[in-house]
């Protein structure tokens, strides 16, 4: 029997979700809520369309050339990824098959360890985990979810050797403090022993904000603007004083 996966998009020439030029496959379903979710038509886990593993590989193999002289490779994003996990480990699987880096874009909401889990990190060559705030009294009413899954999730990451990117979100109001920023250094530098590679700020925007209004929901950060780049200095300056890589 074939496995197939459900996705909501292709993106085919991506350079911001992972290194060098990227083929990255939005996958469907999330069970997060974040207030300021981009992506907001991809959380229907029954939404999408249904691909198999040939079919993405027919359209990645096109662009192999470009993907791999830039140092790219393969980016599962979603939604997100590891309500699929089966499938993103075959899918990864053929990706190295051919000599393709592989990406996996994750909130780190794992509920469930197991060896299907393992499966998929074993062909994964990079994870960038999303940690939204080291206070869970801002995480639950950001996310709707409690952040223990992810910090655990990123521990057992560590443990395994892989090597790690963290997205931190700095969402004025919510995540661009220093108390969040200085947690979130202490946490990476003490606990993940030294798998960071960095971590990428990614600015608060305003793009997604018409899914929510062409899907008839009310978006509940309207009025919030993107912060202003000395915030973003600020909080790098901080992060980077626990000895981390910092972006933005």
């Amino acid at each position: 029997m074939t496995i197939k996966g459900r996705i909501h998009s292709i993106e085919t020439c991506g350079t911001v979700d992972g290194p060098g030029i990227r083929f990255i496959a939005f996958f469907q379903g999330c069970l997060m809520r974040c207030k300021y979710c981009h992506n907001r038509d991809t959380w229907d886990t029954e939404g999408g369309k249904e691909v198999t593993v040939d079919d993405l590989m027919k359209d990645l193999l096109a662009y192999r050339h470009f993907i791999k002289a830039s140092g790219g490779g393969v980016t599962a994003s979603g939604g997100e990824a590891t309500l699929q996990k089966e499938f993103v480990t075959e899918w990864f699987k053929a990706c190295k098959a051919e000599g393709i880096h592989t990406c996996l874009d994750t909130n780190g909401f794992i509920r469930h360890y197991d060896e299907a889990l393992d499966a998929l990190l074993d062909q994964t060559d990079l994870v960038m985990l999303d940690i939204k705030h080291m206070n869970d009294e801002i995480h639950i009413p950001l996310t709707h979810v409690s952040n223990k899954y992810c910090l655990e999730f990123a521990r057992y990451l560590a443990k395994k050797g892989k090597t790690i990117w963290i997205r931190y979100v700095v969402v004025p109001g919510w995540s661009d403090d220093d108390a969040g920023a200085h947690a979130l250094g202490a946490f990476i530098r003490d606990e993940l022993g030294g798998k960071v590679e960095k971590i990428e700020m990614l600015p608060y925007h305003e793009l997604g904000k018409h899914k929510w209004t062409a899907m008839g929901e009310k978006y509940e950060l309207e009025g919030i603007h993107p912060p202003k780049k000395e915030v973003m200095e600020h909080l790098k300056e901080i992060l980077v004083s626990y000895g981390i890589k910092a972006n933005y």
